[in-house]
């Protein structure tokens, strides 16, 4: 059908999806939920109880953040959103910046790594709670660590998600688009102040803009030496995602002073960077596209800030 279908001028849509999967429930237990689709494209399951809608939920947003980045790197989640993630030489180096992020938040959260996770990192990571772990390939050792909880979900990915659209339903009807798969490069950033950015601000600035591409909006992220800081995300004033972040920072003891700030759609007033800045913030990477960007860049000239402007917008709704 789908074949047919992709030689028809006509406007319309079918899908057929093949593999039913009945959920345990919905996202809430007095909801219904059924997966369609063959999870075993995408990973083996080694262990663990009966992944759940919700699980399914947090493993898509996992596994389509981790795809941003190709350096050894590991990532909590929760509520589809990262809350730890960092970039290191070696996984346990990696699972111990992400998790000091936000220890809190770590609790039953779902864990990604991009490279195999030996006996250490296994052993560093089976100190918390969590719900889910995620990576391409475990020692033997290692799994022996991890699979110790037998409702823990351990998940080996052996292939990267190939969709191009996304589907939402809405109304009586849906909504289809194509995946943000738009990755920032160096020759994407354009100098918008008298003060250029480093080449260390570069890969953190970089490092920060894939992770807030993949927040929940209006959402800012605080990242510094490669290792999220905070993030403020799901709020309905951009002021107020930068507060929550500045705040969430600063309750685990985190200095800004040197770190970078992205945000995924444009700072409307300067209030944004003049809130960042006097916390320590002094680089800046955002789309740009506002009638007041000028009074933004003005801000920056007048205090040092160095900022670049993508021209692409993040929103995740």
């Amino acid at each position: 059908y789908n074949y047919f279908a992709g030689r028809s001028s006509q406007n319309y849509l079918r899908i057929a999806v093949d593999g039913e999967k009945h959920m345990r429930y919905g996202e809430n237990p007095h909801q219904n939920g059924t997966f369609y689709g063959r999870l075993s494209e995408v990973f083996d399951q080694v262990h663990g109880k009966e992944i759940s809608y919700n699980n399914l939920l947090d493993i898509d947003a996992a596994i389509n953040l981790m795809a941003e980045f190709t350096e050894p790197t590991f990532a909590i989640l929760k509520h589809n959103n990262a809350c730890g993630l960092a970039t290191r030489s070696t996984m346990l180096e990696a699972w111990e910046a992400a998790l000091a992020g936000d220890p809190v938040s770590a609790f039953g959260g779902v864990l990604i790594a991009n490279r195999t996770i030996d006996l250490a990192t296994a052993e560093a990571i089976n100190k918390i709670f969590f719900e889910v772990v995620i990576a391409p390939a475990y020692d033997d050792a290692a799994l022996e660590v991890l699979c110790q909880k037998k409702n823990r979900i351990v998940l080996k990915q052996h292939s990267q998600l190939k969709a191009t659209r996304q589907y939402r339903s809405i109304l009586n009807g849906a909504l289809v688009q194509d995946k943000d798969l738009k990755v920032e490069t160096p020759d994407d950033l354009r100098q918008a102040t008298e003060k250029a950015v480093t080449p260390s601000q570069i890969d953190d600035l970089l490092f920060a803009n894939k992770i807030v591409k993949h927040s929940k909006s209006n959402a800012i992220v605080l990242a510094k030496n490669r290792q999220l800081l905070a993030s403020g995300i799901g709020q309905t004033s951009r002021v107020d995602a930068l507060k929550q972040a500045i705040a969430k920072a600063g309750s685990f003891g985190f200095d800004l002073h040197g770190a970078v700030m992205a945000s995924d759609a444009f700072f409307p007033f300067a209030d944004c960077v003049e809130i960042a800045h006097q916390a320590g913030v002094d680089a800046v990477i955002q789309p740009g596209g506002s009638i007041r960007d000028q009074d933004t860049i003005d801000y920056c000239n007048a205090n040092g800030i160095a900022m670049v402007i993508t021209g692409i917008r993040h929103f995740k709704h």
